[in-house]
């Protein structure tokens, strides 16, 4: 039945199910498994990291066990690096997408663009505008950054919806789920 939660998103109850078969059976690595696949999905990922090596220590030959280690393990080194966006997907990507780069053109013709992004900069390297108006904490900076997001969204909905794809994409792909 977890199998099938995780099948239709379904993760928190996907979660309780294998949960439960645990308490019934300690030593059922497929529930430990499909634990860690579920908890991955949530992106709780040291739980998930736990619950397949739990898995692996009951069956240690299984493939997709550590594949799906390594991918929670990569997952949360991702989301915690300094560089790391924890969207799970790759910059490089989206920054060679001719789509994107089309659209950031044509945005940093924007005067209000230019004036956001020189603002930005100014206050990074510690310039004239820095706290005088400028992004002198971080709520200031995500509001910038929303500013960024809603300008994009109106030059360009289909590029939005095509990263929002991407991203969901991404989050779920490399998952391996065993069928039996």
């Amino acid at each position: 039945r977890a199998a099938a939660q995780s099948k239709l998103n379904k993760y928190s109850e996907a979660i309780k199910d294998c949960k439960r078969a645990i308490e019934i059976d300690p030593k059922y690595s497929k529930a430990y498994g499909r634990l860690g696949l579920a908890l991955t999905s949530v992106n709780k990922y040291e739980e998930a990291i736990t619950s397949y090596q739990k898995a692996l220590d009951l069956d240690p030959e299984n493939d997709s066990y550590k594949s799906n280690l390594k991918i929670a393990e990569q997952k949360l080194r991702d989301m915690s690096s300094p560089t790391g966006t924890g969207l799970g997907f790759d910059m490089a990507s989206l920054i060679n997408n001719p789509a994107f780069i089309s659209m950031a053109a044509s945005l940093m013709q924007n005067p209000q663009v230019q004036q956001l992004m020189s603002g930005m900069m100014s206050n990074a390297i510690g310039g004239p505008a820095a706290g005088v108006g400028g992004l002198s904490d971080l709520s200031s900076l995500i509001h910038a950054g929303q500013q960024f997001a809603q300008q994009i969204q109106q030059q360009n909905p289909e590029l939005i919806e095509q990263l929002r794809n991407h991203v969901r994409s991404r989050s779920f792909s490399g998952s391996t789920e065993e069928h039996s």
